[in-house]
C-alpha cells in the first residue's frame, strides 16, 4: 500500500515537472526576441514571425527551403488580405492576376491578359478593345484617340489632332492655340500693358524752342504665339521750351527774317505777275485795235467800188 502511495506521489511530481518544462520551452518559442521583426507578437528564431499585431497580415515569405513570416499592414503583390477573428492572412492572387480582391476576382492582370469583370482574359469581347496600358477590356476609343479612358473620353490624339475636354481636335477653338509640345489645346494669352507714365521733359532739337517729349507703359503679359500682340509702349509729341535762352532769340529773329524773306519774295513774284499780265493785256488791245482797223478800211474799199459802178 505504502509502495503504491509512493509510486503516485513520484508520477504525480514528473507530471507536474514535465508540464513545467513544456511551459518553460514554449516561451521561449513564442518570446520576442532577436528574431522576431517589428509587429510580430510571437515568433521564433528560425521561422520569424508566427502571429502579428492587430490589424497587420502574416506573409509567409520563402527562404530558401524554409518559410519565414512576416506582418505587414497590406499584402504584397499578387496576395491578398483575409481577416478572421484569430489571425490575418496574405493568401495568392490566381496565377493569371497580377493583384486581386479575393481568389476569384483580379484587380488587375499579368502582361499578355486582360481584366473584364474580375476575370483575365486573352481576348476582349467583340464590342471591346484590349488596352495594353491598362491590361483591360476598354470599349473603343473616340476618332482620332490614341488611348482613353472611355469610349467618350480621350487623354491622347493622334498625330496632327489636339486635346480639349477628353476630345481630338484638327483646328482648336476660338481663344484657344495648339501646343505642339503637350499636343493640346490650351487658352490664348493676349497682350496686358499698364497706364501711361506722365510725360517727361520737353527735350530741345537743335537750337529753336521746339522739341519732343515722350511717355512709356509696362507690360504687364506677354502674349502667346497666337494672343494678340503688344501694342506700343513709347509715344512721343512736339512740345515747346518755356523758356528760352539768348540763343533761342537769335534763332527766333533769324526765324523771323527768313519769314520776311520768304514774304518779300512771294510779294515780289506777284508784282512781277501782274507786270506781264498788265503787258498781255495791252498786247491783246493793240492787236484788237490794229483787227478794227482793218476791218474799216476793208468796208471803206467796198463802199468805193459800189460808188463807181453806179
Amino acid at each position: 500500500m505504502q509502495l503504491q502511495l509512493i509510486s503516485i506521489v513520484l508520477v504525480l511530481h514528473w507530471m507536474e515537472y514535465a508540464n513545467c518544462q513544456h511551459h518553460t520551452s514554449r516561451h521561449r518559442l513564442h518570446e520576442r526576441g532577436p528574431g522576431c521583426l517589428g509587429g510580430c507578437l510571437t515568433c521564433s528564431a528560425s521561422n520569424g514571425c508566427l502571429t502579428c499585431m492587430p490589424r497587420l497580415f502574416i506573409h509567409l515569405e520563402r527562404d530558401g527551403m524554409r518559410q519565414f513570416g512576416v506582418c505587414l499592414a497590406s499584402c504584397p503583390k499578387g496576395f491578398f488580405g483575409t481577416r478572421s477573428p484569430e489571425k490575418n492572412d496574405c493568401s495568392k492572387c490566381g496565377s493569371e492576376c497580377d493583384t486581386c480582391f479575393d481568389k476569384n476576382f483580379c484587380t488587375r492582370c499579368r502582361a499578355g491578359s486582360y481584366l473584364h469583370k474580375g476575370k483575365c482574359q486573352e481576348r476582349c469581347p467583340d464590342d471591346l478593345v484590349p488596352s495594353d496600358i491598362k491590361r483591360e477590356c476598354v470599349a473603343p476609343c473616340p476618332v482620332n484617340c490614341e488611348s482613353c479612358l472611355n469610349s467618350d473620353t480621350c487623354t491622347r490624339c493622334m498625330s496632327g489632332h489636339y486635346l480639349l475636354h477628353g476630345q481630338c481636335n484638327t483646328i482648336c477653338p476660338e481663344e484657344f492655340e495648339n501646343s505642339e509640345q503637350s499636343m493640346e489645346c490650351i487658352p490664348k494669352v493676349h497682350c496686358e500693358v499698364g497706364e501711361w507714365s506722365e510725360w517727361g521733359s520737353c527735350l530741345r532739337i537743335g537750337k529753336s524752342c521746339f522739341g519732343e517729349e515722350s511717355r512709356t507703359r509696362k507690360v504687364l503679359q506677354s502674349p502667346s504665339p497666337q494672343g494678340n500682340p503688344c501694342p506700343s509702349t513709347l509715344e512721343k509729341r512736339q512740345c515747346k521750351k518755356k523758356r528760352c535762352g539768348k540763343g533761342d532769340k537769335n534763332t527766333r529773329k533769324g526765324e523771323r527774317k527768313n519769314r520776311n524773306n520768304r514774304k518779300e519774295k512771294t510779294n515780289g513774284e506777284g508784282r512781277r505777275e501782274r507786270k506781264r499780265e498788265r503787258e498781255r493785256e495791252r498786247e491783246l488791245g493793240t492787236r484788237e485795235d490794229d483787227s478794227r482797223n482793218k476791218t474799216e478800211q476793208r468796208r471803206k474799199r467796198t463802199q468805193s467800188r459800189d460808188t463807181i459802178v453806179e
